[in-house]
């Protein structure tokens, strides 16, 4: 029984290890940027408004409070 070994996630050619998993950088940097896109995400419960700091929910008041 023979084992295939896993290609990039992204274009499925062999890994390369030193940028595993992926098989060259630009195929690690196409994964981070779809990560910062919002195209992969991890599931979960929604959080509401109030539970996120003020700078999350765009709110602008208090500035500096030294």
């Amino acid at each position: 029984m023979s084992k295939s070994k896993p290609g990039c996630p992204i274009c499925k050619k062999p890994v390369d290890p030193q940028y595993k998993p992926f098989c060259s950088a630009r195929c690690a940097d196409a994964d981070l940027g779809r990560w910062f896109s919002g195209a992969y995400a991890v599931p979960g419960e929604p959080v509401p408004p109030e539970a996120l700091p003020p700078e999350a929910r765009g709110d602008e008041e208090g500035g500096d409070q030294h």
